[in-house]
């Protein structure tokens, strides 16, 4: 087949198109109008007091096919009172069990009267689910755990002062029971203080007022769905296991703490044990070999 001489016109490349910077023009308008859209949706919602991250979140969450919002961020039906009311009587209990010379007021059974006396009637105002918001209730709550710490503290810094002046009157024995109870009575004390004051507390947390931002990040928040059950959400032996384990690791495990006042409470508490734990352990030690003598 014969070809093109040189003579004939050959098609030249063809040239762009001129609608290229239309284009580009348009897709430059359409992203400034979806830049316009955002800002005003994100100044609609800050006006109505819902964060905008938080609920795109949300409503990515729910049109997922199958996922269910976690109990811990949505209204539950609150948490059990026979959890916490043991546990605050264990630590009144544990405070008979200090000398009288660690005791805060005397005679000895008078705070762990007026301990007790609070706890009945929390009880009888809220027996069995914590999901009745009350002021009067919150206050007598947080009176019972500030009585709680104010006297496990008495007690801590009245050991510390025994030992470093070498006063004596106690065995080995009855040194490390001592030092055992109050650093008991010391993780009860903080497991009450994160209960009550993560998320504004047990009843803000049940019926999930303001939406808050969590201060202790569990295991559970941040696992994937299939590994933690639709209604999981802390509890106070969550709190109660926070505090065992910052008291006897001297730091944060597996929850860690998100807000300023929960990393400050968990520094002292690190402190309180320390100090428990080294005191009274090495004193015990160091009067071990004067006992067998």
């Amino acid at each position: 087949m014969a070809g093109l001489s040189d003579n004939e016109a050959r098609p030249g490349p063809q040239e762009a198109p001129a609608t290229a910077p239309q284009v580009a023009d348009g897709i430059r308008s359409l992203h400034d109008r979806i830049d316009e859209l955002h800002r005003l949706v994100a100044q609609r919602l800050e006006t109505e007091g819902v964060h905008a991250g938080e609920w795109l979140h949300e409503r990515t969450a729910t049109a997922r096919p199958h996922s269910i919002l976690p109990a811990w961020r949505r209204k539950t039906q609150g948490e059990l009172r026979w959890p916490v009311a043991a546990t605050v009587a264990l630590g009144i209990g544990l405070q008979v069990a200090v000398p009288g010379r660690l005791v805060l007021v005397q005679p000895a059974w008078v705070l762990p009267l007026v301990q007790g006396a609070l706890l009945i009637i929390l009880i009888a105002a809220n027996p069995h689910r914590i999901n009745r918001q009350s002021t009067v209730m919150r206050s007598l709550s947080l009176v019972l755990a500030a009585i709680l710490s104010l006297a496990n503290g008495w007690s801590v810094a009245r050991l510390a002062y025994d030992i470093t002046h070498g006063n004596k009157g106690q065995t080995p024995g009855e040194l490390l029971i001592t030092g055992a109870v109050i650093w008991l009575t010391n993780v009860i004390v903080f497991g009450l203080w994160y209960w009550e004051f993560d998320r504004g507390g047990p009843v803000a947390r049940a019926l999930n007022l303001k939406n808050r931002y969590p201060d202790f990040q569990f295991v559970q928040m941040v696992s994937p769905p299939e590994m933690v059950p639709p209604d999981w959400e802390p509890f106070f032996l969550d709190y109660l296991y926070l505090a065992f384990t910052n008291a006897a690791a001297f730091s944060p495990t597996d929850v860690l703490p998100m807000s300023r006042w929960a990393k400050v409470a968990m520094t002292v508490q690190s402190i309180i044990s320390i100090v428990t734990v080294a005191l009274v352990v090495s004193r015990a030690i160091n009067i071990l070999p004067s006992v067998g003598g």
